[in-house]
This record gives C-alpha cells, sequence and structure tokens, in this order.
C-alpha cells in the first residue's frame, strides 16, 4: 500500500505542475490573514530540525533506559524507530537537497510578488529552493516510521502528515508540486529504509 501511495505522490506531484501558478494566486486569494496565523502555528511541526532533536533525543533515552533498567520491548521499539528515523531522513535529505540545489526552483513569492516562476537549473541560487518540500518530506518521513511503531494508529499519522505538508502550500511556501513530491520521496525513502534495515517493523501492508 505505502509503495502505491509514494507513487501516487510522485505522479500527482507530476500533474500538478499544470495548475501550480494558478493553485497559488487561488490559495493566496481565499487564506486570509486570521487563517495563516493559525496555520503558521502549526506548520513548523514538520520541521526536519524539531524532528532529528526529537529523535536523538528519543534514542538517548532508549540507550540510558536499557542500561539502567534492561531491555525491553517498548525501549528497543524506540530505539529502532529513532534510528530508521535518522537513517531516512539523511538519505532523504541528500535527495532533497540535490534537487534542489540542481534544478533551483523559484518560491511562490516570487510569483505573486514580482511575476517570476520556473526553475533555474545548475545556477546554484540557493534562494531558489522551492522544489522540493523539505518539510514535507519529513513528516511523510515520520509518518511511515510512526505506523511501522504503533500501526493501530496509522490513519492518525497520515492525516497529521497530509495536513502538515500541505500547510506549506496553504501559506505560499511552496508549490502543490513541491509539496506531492516533497512527500512522496520521504514515503517512499522511509519505507525502503525500514525494510532494507529494519525488518522488524515492517507491517505487511508496507
Amino acid at each position: 500500500m505505502l509503495l502505491w501511495s509514494g507513487i501516487a505522490l510522485l505522479l500527482g506531484g507530476l500533474l500538478s505542475f499544470t495548475v501550480d501558478r494558478r493553485v497559488v494566486h487561488f490559495l493566496h486569494a481565499v487564506v486570509d490573514r486570521r487563517m495563516e496565523i493559525a496555520i503558521w502555528r502549526t506548520t513548523d511541526w514538520a520541521k526536519g530540525a524539531h524532528w532529528l532533536i526529537l529523535s536523538i533525543l528519543a534514542y538517548g533515552v532508549s540507550w540510558a533506559g536499557t542500561r539502567l533498567l534492561g531491555p525491553s520491548d517498548i525501549l528497543r521499539d524506540m530505539r529502532l524507530s529513532s534510528l530508521a528515523f535518522l537513517i531516512s531522513l539523511g538519505t532523504g535529505s541528500i535527495i532533497l537537497h540535490t534537487l534542489k540545489t540542481l534544478l533551483g526552483r523559484r518560491r511562490p513569492r516570487d510569483e505573486l510578488e514580482l511575476g517570476l516562476y520556473g526553475f533555474q537549473p545548475f545556477r546554484m541560487n540557493f534562494k531558489s529552493d522551492s522544489f522540493p518540500s523539505g518539510h514535507a518530506l519529513t513528516i511523510f518521513c515520520a509518518a511511515v516510521i510512526l505506523s511501522g511503531t504503533v500501526p493501530a494508529l496509522t490513519p492518525i499519522w497520515f492525516a497529521i502528515a497530509l495536513y502538515l505538508a500541505m500547510t506549506r502550500a496553504l501559506l505560499n511556501a511552496h508549490f502543490l508540486s513541491d509539496v506531492f513530491i516533497g512527500s512522496g520521496i520521504g514515503l517512499l525513502t522511509a519505507r525502503q529504509i525500514i525494510i532494507w534495515l529494519f525488518p522488524s517493523l515492517t507491517q505487511p501492508w508496507f
């Protein structure tokens, strides 16, 4: 299921290129200041640095807990999940930042404020880094790892991931295609890392 979901996100991202500019202007018109402030309060819950710190802390707690209290399933799962997330985020980030640097896509603010749109490939302009979305990649990596650890809450993990990823488009921080492609990369990367390196976290529907 996750494989096809990831492929669907990537295809959705490719199709979104045809409507990206229209969606940006539509969202800019319908998202009022009040709604924007509310969305800003949650969007950075998907920020990579926050999840990186959280996963390192979780690994430290599991390591210390195992030595103080002895091994347990909960501490083992915490350790494996933390490692799986760190490796997934690292791998996904290499893909993401390579695409960002090589393709150099302008941000939606350039479209809204300057009427400038498109890619600046191979120019290494670090301000043109819209594609793909790092927040979307991070939160979908987290959703996959959490689904492997606590599968009963899978619908909740992915509902949260989808909302947080979409906040990037709602705030015009990213184009819709940036969000879908970033989400797809995050989902597929985390899925493969779990299957290859952490089989105990793999669910049958992965």
